[in-house]
């Protein structure tokens, strides 16, 4: 009997990808898809896999299990692309009291389009220096995560301003990006973790590597072993096996618990990852998302690795 093995076309999981994060761009998704009554429960199944919950108690929740299972947390609290500015500034008390209410170990990440920079730099500043202050009296890293590439000056620049002001504002770049190779050393100069990803936004060849070149691999590589080389604050946050072996081999071991890196994987996508890298010594973090603008994370998150769909639809339909 003759057996037939089916193997994933590239060119259609490339495809797939593409219009995974095309919709994960469609800001109007955010609210239509949770709000429909026949969409919003499957997709929420769905989202389940990769996000804490809708409300801070549920991230509280989840931090603490990561917490006792010997990892540190990355908290980021959803909602990018914001343009109400008096919705910026309510959304930013709620990250005020997540730097009350998380437990020591858990830093806050944000995108700073989420607290006014789609509407106005200055308003993300003033939203961005309150959640500084809250989290620098919590004795707290705070993240600024990565957003599409047609942000990043106006992201870098926010950051430069808070980085004369406080030493514990961290900041993320994307390997994919072109640019990060000459970005990178100037943000070795600042204060504040640097946060490594591949990055899964949809951007074009002339500005990004495509997801699945080997050039990115090489750059996400090279960025790595330049920020260890560094001794500065570093997460290495990445889902890729080859990577963080060959990581692990370039930094070498002694003193691992005292390391100024970390290595880094999203809730529901790397735990085994986390774990290996803990028994090696290593420090290592688990990345919790929450709140109700779940739908364009969950995009990207399937974007990431189109054979995801498979799973989520075994989740749609449990």
């Amino acid at each position: 009997m003759t057996t037939h093995t089916h193997t994933a076309d590239p060119a259609l999981s490339s495809r797939t990808a593409q219009v995974l994060r095309a919709l994960a761009l469609d800001e109007e998704l955010k609210w239509r898809i949770p709000g429909d009554p026949v969409l919003g429960p499957l997709a929420r199944k769905v989202a389940r896999r990769y996000v804490a919950g809708e409300t801070l108690p549920d991230a509280l929740e989840r931090a603490q299990r990561i917490l006792a299972a010997g990892h540190r947390v990355n908290v980021e609290y959803m909602g990018e692309s914001c343009r109400d500015p008096q919705r910026a500034v309510e959304e930013t008390d709620t990250f005020l009291a997540a730097a009350r209410l998380l437990p020591p170990g858990c830093s806050i990440s944000l995108d700073l389009s989420h607290i006014g920079l789609a509407v106005d730099a200055e308003l993300a500043l003033a939203n961005a220096s309150r959640i500084a202050r809250a989290t620098a009296a919590t004795g707290r890293e705070m993240m600024i995560s990565a957003e599409g590439s047609d942000r990043t000056d106006a992201t870098l620049a926010l950051h430069r301003t808070l980085c004369e002001r406080f030493d514990h504002v961290g900041i993320t770049v994307q390997a994919r990006l072109h640019r990060t190779a000459d970005d990178l050393p100037e943000l070795l100069t600042r204060p504040g973790r640097i946060r490594l990803v591949k990055g899964a936004f949809l951007e074009p060849e002339s500005i990004a590597h495509r997801r699945e070149a080997p050039a990115l691999t090489a750059a996400y590589l090279k960025y790595a072993e330049q920020l260890a080389d560094s001794g500065h604050l570093c997460s290495f946050a990445t889902h890729d096996w080859d990577l963080i072996d060959r990581i692990d081999r370039y930094v070498g071991g002694g003193n691992r618990d005292r390391a100024p890196w970390e290595f880094e994987t999203l809730l529901g996508l790397g735990p085994d990852r986390l774990d290996a890298m803990a028994e090696r010594g290593h420090p290592t973090r688990e990345y919790v998302v929450f709140g109700t603008q779940w739908w364009l994370y969950v995009c990207n998150r399937l974007a990431e690795d189109p054979q995801r769909l498979l799973q989520a639809l075994l989740d749609a339909a449990a």
